[in-house]
């Protein structure tokens, strides 16, 4: 029996892979994660069926733009294996794989954008990707949190 829907937060450089290429494409894998423990979140925690984030880092602004569904559980992340892949990884090998991905499909765009800006209040206190030094690219949310951003941007 699947446990209750968890909530996570996805970070991608617009210009490498935007909301926008995710609609275009319905689903895509989510590789290239080289952070142990964005990994393990990957690896242990996420579901399918779990709702993510999808946050535009290195935009102007960087922010949140829409929702994303995990669609395939974590499964061995096939850029380490390939050395003319840019996330190569010599140390990871097909039976004993180090980096894992989890693959995420399009479920909406906001009709408006939330910049980090808007999340540094009160209101969002506990939110990772507000935390000062936080780099993780994928991190967990509280419904709480998820739900407040998807009203910001007028989500469904």
């Amino acid at each position: 029996m699947a446990g209750p829907i968890r909530y996570w937060l996805a970070k991608s450089e617009a210009t490498c892979y935007s909301i926008d290429d995710l609609k275009k494409d319905k689903r895509t894998s989510w590789d290239g994660i080289r952070n142990y423990q964005a990994r393990n979140y990957m690896r242990d925690d996420m579901k399918v069926g779990d709702l993510v984030l999808f946050y535009h880092s290195n935009a102007d602004p960087p922010g949140i733009a829409g929702v994303a569904k995990v669609c395939k559980a974590a499964h061995p992340d096939v850029t380490a294996l390939d050395p003319k892949e840019q996330h190569y990884d010599p140390k990871s090998t097909k039976d004993e794989p180090i980096w894992m991905m989890v693959d995420l499909a399009f479920e909406q765009k906001f009709p408006n954008y939330v910049p980090l800006d808007a999340l540094k209040s009160d209101a969002f206190d506990g939110l990772l990707v507000i935390k000062r030094g936080q780099r993780l690219s994928v991190m967990p949310v509280e419904k709480k949190h998820f739900d407040m951003i998807v009203k910001l941007g007028g989500g469904k």
